[in-house]
């Protein structure tokens, strides 16, 4: 069997890692499985990646789609790349290796990767394109998660991410063109990589006569040891570490003012357990200055590479996340995989990684204080990392994720 899977990126961002694990997943269960990717941010690439977007006409399809957001927005920055449209991108319907696969694969495909128009070309090729749901965005119009919006569930319009009030605007129109799309071809099925994803998904107006599998993604489990080791980061040994990281921590969807809240609601209210804590955070962060905000002891790595996360786990108890959304909470389950307890919100895919009250605890949404209770119960049960380690391994594993591939892909074919 021979497949090739399409994404932005090889490695920047979760669904790019993601990608590649799951290519790196099925080659290791023998299947031909390459990565065409616009930009690579490793070099050297291995001999199954290539880059094929790194070019002027790239930049000039990543900056034509912005800037036909940007005046539909009315020139408002802040929610510029909380929405894309694929007006603009590459037809890759006649690569070598789309061609002579028998099946396709998209991962991340916005942002000048893959065009509506080059998607509807490769649904034209008559083979089976299985499309894994990192967000929102193939069931929405333009955005990739919905700010207490569901317009989505009809044809969207008066777009909040674009200040529109017009029912046919950039985002309905969006719409119109994706469901034009998907209807034509019969031979396109979507994966969601949490529950959570597959009923919101599930709700749209795009994809609700849609089978939508669950596959989550792959992660290395094998590489985190459950194995407590003593930090090297200047963090007293008899501190309770709580780990805490994103590619960009101070992005808004990661919730760090609801950090900041919850270290103050501990120092006030939780004081002994206040004094146990130390805070270990990685990620980069526009605004550095936040971290003085935080009334319990940290330590800031900036930004780290992935291959030291299982270094990270296994120096610490507890990983957490103040996330407002999480697709699936890749960070929990990197956290749970080397014996941390997770604590978290429940806004999203959370409850595919953490049992509450078993393997973990899901707080109220948003509910400061029960997050903070959350933080006494992870101290108290922070034993038995190598069970949270078994239990993450059985539904995260890369060779049982491959699998769960290998078996959706053959069922296309036959049909």
């Amino acid at each position: 069997m021979k497949v090739v899977l399409i994404n932005r990126s090889d490695w920047r961002g979760g669904a790019a890692v993601a990608s590649h694990r799951l290519v790196d997943a099925l080659r290791s269960r023998g299947v031909d499985a390459r990565l065409l990717v616009m930009l690579a941010d490793r070099k050297p690439m291995p001999p199954y990646v290539e880059e094929y977007g790194r070019s002027a006409r790239g930049k000039g399809y990543f900056l034509a789609e912005r800037a036909g957001i940007f005046a539909a927005n009315g020139f408002n920055r802040a929610d510029l790349f909380k929405v894309s449209t694929a007006r603009y991108g590459f037809d890759l319907s006649r690569h070598p290796d789309v061609l002579s696969a028998d099946a396709i694969l998209l991962g991340w495909v916005n942002q000048g990767a893959l065009s509506l128009g080059g998607l509807n070309r490769l649904l034209a090729l008559g083979k089976p394109v299985i499309w894994t749901m990192h967000d929102m965005w193939p069931a929405t119009g333009v955005c990739h998660l919905p700010p207490d919006c569901d317009r989505y569930q009809a044809d969207c319009g008066r777009c909040p991410l674009l200040h529109s009030r017009s029912d046919n605007d950039l985002s309905s129109s969006t719409l119109c063109r994706k469901r034009t799309i998907y209807a034509r071809h019969c031979n396109l099925a979507f994966v969601a990589v949490s529950r959570w994803l597959r009923d919101k998904a599930r709700a749209s107006r795009l994809l609700r006569d849609y089978d939508i599998a669950v596959i989550h993604n792959a992660f290395p489990i094998e590489r985190f040891t459950t194995e407590r080791s003593a930090n090297s980061y200047g963090i007293g040994h008899d501190k309770i570490v709580v780990t805490m990281g994103a590619a960009r921590l101070d992005d808004e969807v990661k919730g760090f003012d609801k950090l900041i809240e919850l270290t103050r609601t501990v120092a006030s209210l939780k004081p002994e357990l206040a004094a146990r804590l130390h805070l270990l955070l990685y990620g980069s962060m526009r605004d550095a200055s936040l971290l003085n905000q935080l009334a319990l002891p940290f330590t800031w790595l900036g930004a780290i590479d992935i291959a030291r996360l299982p270094e990270l786990y296994a120096a610490s108890d507890i990983v957490l996340s103040t996330s407002r959304f999480e697709t699936l909470g890749g960070t929990l389950v990197e956290g749970a995989a080397a014996g941390c307890v997770p604590v978290t919100f429940g806004t999203g895919g959370q409850a595919d990684t953490v049992s509450h009250l078993s393997t973990g605890y899901i707080a109220r949404s948003y509910d400061i204080a029960d997050m903070a209770a959350g933080l006494e119960w992870a101290v108290e049960h922070r034993a038995n990392r190598a069970s949270r380690h078994h239990d993450i391994a059985a539904k995260y594993s890369a060779h049982s994720i491959a699998g769960q591939y290998i078996d959706l892909i053959n069922s296309k074919i036959k049909s």
